[in-house]
């Protein structure tokens, strides 16, 4: 019997911020998004309001969605593939930005591979590359870590160990945090880090209310940004 043939992956590239589509996702995406009737996404309101500003006119409840975030059960991963594997091109959306770096999607994309689905990455807005870019630290060697610990005494030992790699490997040091405790997290970095330690605090990336602070950490403490639950990412470099 002859194999049915399987779809594509598209790693569909989403906004970052309110800003016009145009800003941010090349024509080609949009023709891809506009043929695709089936999709998995992180969050379902944002992606149809991202879906809208693309283009779609049609009716979104036509469209097939599946949902896939940090809630969903990893034991289902099979699931999601069905449709490509019926022949069907299927968008992987995040919640914002590039598919995959920081965001659970990654875990379809292995299942894509494991089950020879080709994957097709689309060009897009990546805020972390946009702050390392706009940073000025060394672009060539650069360590992305995440999240870092919430808890007070174990965030400020890994500010120490981020630190120390900056000074011992001459690497960027890049992490996020949870909009709504940035504040906390710069104020640790103030408290932990060497006064002429430098920071970057990239906000709103790709918006007309983009921030891009580069300062010591001396500088800092006299003048902290405005970056209170704002999408921010946060560089270290010497």
């Amino acid at each position: 019997m002859k194999e049915e043939k399987r779809g594509v992956l598209y790693l569909l590239p989403s906004l970052l911020g309110e800003v016009q589509v145009s800003r941010c996702i090349p024509e080609f995406n949009l023709q891809v998004i506009l043929r695709l009737k089936y999709f998995i996404v992180e969050e379902l309101r944002t992606t149809r309001r991202f879906l809208r500003s693309a283009g779609v006119t049609g009716n979104l409840d036509e469209l097939n969605f599946l949902v896939f975030n940090e809630h969903s059960d990893k034991l289902d991963l099979a699931a999601f593939c069905e449709p490509l594997l019926h022949g069907n091109d299927v968008g992987l959306i995040s919640e914002a930005g590039i598919p995959c770096v920081a965001d659970p999607g990654s875990e379809i994309v292995r299942q894509a591979h494991e089950k020879d689905i080709r994957v097709k990455p689309l060009v897009g807005a990546s805020s972390l590359l946009l702050a390392l870019m706009a940073s000025g630290f060394n672009g060539q060697n650069f360590v992305f870590h995440g999240y870092l610990p919430i808890e007070k005494a174990a965030r400020s030992k890994k500010l120490k160990e981020l630190e120390n790699a900056v000074y011992s490997k001459d690497q960027t040091q890049v992490f996020i945090e949870v909009p709504y405790r940035n504040i906390q997290l710069l104020q640790a970095i103030t408290e932990t880090c060497r006064n002429g330690t430098m920071v970057s605090v990239a906000t709103d990336l790709t918006t007309d209310q983009e921030s891009i602070v580069v300062k010591t950490v001396a500088n800092l403490k006299t003048c902290m940004p405005d970056i209170n639950k704002k999408p921010t990412v946060f560089l270290l470099y010497r």
